[in-house]
């Protein structure tokens, strides 16, 4: 597929698509000869430990993935093979992951600040105005 010739083994329909698996399948490969060609511990080395379980999860997921295909092509229904279950367990493990980064990059509340901002905020009447309208109801009765 290289040269672009068409196969009249499959439905010309369907070369567009062929085309584009290749070329995928090429992209990959060349991602894991890059992953592969650095050892786990230089990799992991100046991460800190969520971001390895990242790396670690996204490794699993993505072999786990690739066996997926492979099990499809050789005929066997993945959703019937213990590897859907393996993917269904690292996904709720990515989400634990999400939430705790989630949590790590969210806001913190300064009580401090909040109170004063809401105190400065609400409308207070000055002393000298409450005297004045008290006085003046002293004096008409």
């Amino acid at each position: 597929m290289a040269a672009e010739e068409i196969n009249e083994d499959y439905p010309v329909e369907i070369h567009e698509y062929l085309s584009a698996f290749a070329n995928s399948i090429d992209a990959m490969d060349e991602m894991l000869k890059n992953l592969v060609s650095v050892s786990r511990n230089e990799l992991l080395q100046n991460l800190d430990p969520l971001e390895q379980a990242k790396v670690d999860l996204v490794s699993a997921y993505t072999l786990n993935s690739m066996f997926w295909v492979y099990l499809s092509t050789q005929g066997v229904n993945p959703k019937e093979h213990p590897v859907k279950q393996e993917l269904e367990r690292i996904r709720v493990y990515m989400n634990r992951v999400k939430e705790i980064t989630y949590k790590k990059n969210a806001g913190k509340l300064d009580r401090g600040a909040a109170s004063r901002f809401v105190k400065n905020a609400l409308w207070e009447p000055k002393l000298k105005n409450v005297s004045k309208v008290a006085n003046k109801g002293k004096s008409k009765s």
